[in-house]
C-alpha cells in the first residue's frame, strides 16, 4: 500500500528504531523528554482553560480533548520523547536490537526529563497569571482537576493508566503508519481525543495537571475560590498533597501505563504481526 505503512511494517520500524534511541547521548535524550513533558503540559493547560467553566462532564471533556492533543502532535513531529510512547521499546528488546536495561535506561532518563520538563512549564503558567483567568476560577478548576486525580483509589488509577496508554501507544503507532505529515496529525488527534473523554489517566499529563493544582493551593484566592465553587472542605484539600501525587496517582498510573503500552498493545500487535521463521 503506497499511502501508508502496515502494522506489520509499523512495529518493525519502531523496533529498529530503538537502536538509535538507545544510542543517544544522555544530555540530548534528558533535553528531548524536558521538551515532550513541556510539549504535553501546554497541551493539559490549554485543555482546562477551554473545559474549566462548561458545566455538563461530558461536554467539558470533549471541549477538552478537542484541544489537548496538540501537544501529542508537537511530540511526534518535533521529535520529542515522551514516556508512555516509549513504553514501545519493549519492541526493541523483543526483536532483539536493544538489550532489557537499555530500555529501561532511556525510560527511567525520559521519565524523569518528562517531569523536569513539565515542573518548568507549571512554574511559568503559575507565574504567567494565566490561571487568574474567570476571576481566579481557573486556579479553583485546577485544584478540582489535582483534587480528583490525587485521591484516586490504587487500583483504580492503575487500570486507568493502562487504557490511556493503549491508546497513546496505538497513536504513535498510527502515526508511523502516515507516510505524511496531515496523516500522522489526524490520527493522533482522534485517538488522543479519545482517551481524553474517556478520562483514562497519563502519568506525563498528570505531572501538569497536579503540580499545578498544588502550585494554586498555595494561593489563598484560588484556594477560597474552589471552595466557593465546589463546596471543599479544608480537610478535602488537605488531601491533596505531594505525597498524595505520589503514592495515590502517580505511581499506579505509571505502572498502568506501562502495562497498556508493553504488554495490551506493544507486544500484542509485533506478535501478531511478525513474520513466520
Amino acid at each position: 500500500m503506497e499511502g501508508f505503512l502496515s502494522v506489520k511494517e509499523a512495529t518493525k520500524s519502531y523496533a529498529q528504531g530503538c537502536k538509535a534511541k538507545a544510542a543517544t547521548p544522555i544530555g540530548k535524550l534528558f533535553g528531548k523528554a524536558m521538551l515532550a513533558g513541556m510539549m504535553i503540559g501546554m497541551g493539559a493547560a490549554a485543555s482546562s482553560v477551554a473545559a474549566h467553566s462548561v458545566a455538563n462532564v461530558g461536554l467539558a471533556r470533549l471541549t477538552a480533548a478537542v484541544v489537548f492533543p496538540v501537544g501529542l502532535m508537537m511530540v511526534i513531529l518535533l521529535g520529542a520523547e515522551l514516556f508512555t510512547g516509549d513504553c514501545l521499546m519493549a519492541l526493541g528488546v523483543a526483536e532483539k536490537h536493544i538489550s532489557v536495561a537499555d530500555c529501561i535506561r532511556v525510560l527511567v532518563l525520559v521519565f524523569l526529563g518528562n517531569f523536569a520538563g513539565a515542573l518548568i512549564f507549571t512554574a511559568l503558567v503559575y507565574c504567567s497569571g494565566q490561571l487568574d483567568y474567570s476571576a481566579g476560577g481557573l486556579g479553583a478548576y485546577t485544584i478540582k482537576v489535582a483534587y480528583g486525580k490525587a485521591t484516586l483509589p490504587f487500583g483504580r488509577a492503575f487500570t486507568s493508566g493502562i487504557l490511556c496508554n493503549i491508546l497513546v501507544c496505538a497513536a504513535v503507532l498510527m502515526a508511523i503508519c502516515a507516510k505524511d505529515i496531515s496523516g500522522k496529525l489526524l490520527v493522533s488527534f482522534f485517538v488522543i481525543m479519545l482517551f481524553v473523554t474517556a478520562g483514562f489517566e497519563h502519568c506525563v499529563a498528570n505531572m501538569y495537571y497536579i503540580t499545578a493544582g498544588l502550585f494554586c493551593k498555595m494561593n489563598p484566592d484560588y484556594v477560597n475560590k474552589a471552595m466557593e465553587l465546589y463546596g471543599y472542605t479544608e480537610a478535602q484539600l488537605a488531601q491533596l498533597s505531594w505525597g498524595s501525587f505520589l503514592i495515590k496517582n502517580l505511581i499506579p498510573v505509571t505502572l498502568g501505563n506501562i502495562v497498556g503500552g508493553i504488554c495490551c498493545i506493544g507486544l500484542p500487535l509485533l506478535y501478531l504481526n511478525r513474520e513466520k521463521k
